[in-house]
């Protein structure tokens, strides 16, 4: 598998297609790149140039933290050195869930980068906040608090890290546990702090500052709450919201394979969108 050097991290990444309009797709939750696959598969036969990677910390990629900034922000500036790696830049730029929070994230960080936003299942309210928090940062402050780093190692997403990438496990035991701690704990402030925001980690203000064309496909469960969609996307002045013919469903979270099975009409939305949005960048299926 291929990588690519970020500032000394090993990114794990594929680009679809040979040519045509740039395009850069990411799964939701710590999800590694082929959780994206369905709708970049079916994007590349529209006739786009698809990059998918693993985020540092997920997929075959390193495992590295950077106290300075958000996870968000830390994935956010990967992305664009990525793009600029492969002469991508500027290019349209979209995620389901977590992956959606990246795309504003780097909208907001690397506007120049981008052409347009195709966000999927998109995240907020406090029932949201509260379950991600609790799964992304609070139990591995307990695990690292009551077990150090061999106990965060042994944890299902990064025994899988290490099982990917072998060289992980030094890098995570070369962590001390209080520094590991408090990262995810820095981590964590502005993650809930997002709790009273129309979008996880993004404000009112953010979401009007964002002047690219952008579609919301909302989801259909508690974390992925269609209102948060649609409410998300009245704010933001160049954005359209689209339905998929489904019900909301009372449950926590609805599995990532239900909507693989919609890959093909979410294409269709973001293809549709994209032409008549960015006609400059329409293209012909590809052979």
């Amino acid at each position: 598998m291929p990588y690519a050097n970020i500032g000394g991290v090993a990114i794990n990444y594929e680009i679809l297609g040979r040519s045509g309009p740039s395009m850069a797709l990411s799964p939701g939750g710590r999800n590694p790149y082929p959780h994206a696959m369905p709708i970049a598969e079916r994007m590349a036969a529209k006739g786009y140039r698809v990059l998918l990677h693993d985020r540092r910390n997920c997929g075959a990629s390193d495992a590295s933290f950077d106290p300075s900034k958000s996870e968000y922000e830390m994935w956010a500036d990967d992305l664009d050195e990525l793009l600029r790696q492969f002469d991508m830049a500027p290019a349209i730029i979209g995620g389901s869930s977590s992956g959606a929070r990246l795309a504003l994230t780097f909208a907001l960080r690397h506007p120049q980068s981008v052409r347009a936003l195709l966000l999927w299942r998109v995240t907020g309210g406090g029932f949201a906040v509260k379950r991600l928090a609790e799964r992304y940062y609070d139990q591995y402050v307990r695990l690292a608090g009551e077990g150090g780093m061999a106990a965060v190692c042994a944890e299902e997403h990064f025994a899988e890290l290490i099982r990917n990438r072998p060289a992980n496990r030094e890098r995570l035991m070369a962590i001390e546990p209080t520094a590991f701690i408090k990262i995810m704990q820095a981590w964590r402030a502005p993650f809930v702090a997002g709790a009273e925001l129309p979008l996880i980690g993004t404000t009112e203000a953010d979401l009007h500052s964002i002047k690219v064309p952008t579609c919301i496909i909302p989801g259909n469960d508690l974390t992925h709450g269609s209102a948060t969609g649609e409410t998300a996307a009245r704010l933001m002045p160049d954005c359209e919201a689209h339905r998929l013919n489904v019900e909301d469903q009372n449950v926590d979270l609805v599995p990532a394979e239900e909507w693989y099975k919609m890959a093909d009409d979410i294409a269709a939305i973001f293809s549709d969108f994209l032409t008549r949005k960015l006609p400059c960048v329409a293209t012909a299926p590809a052979a």
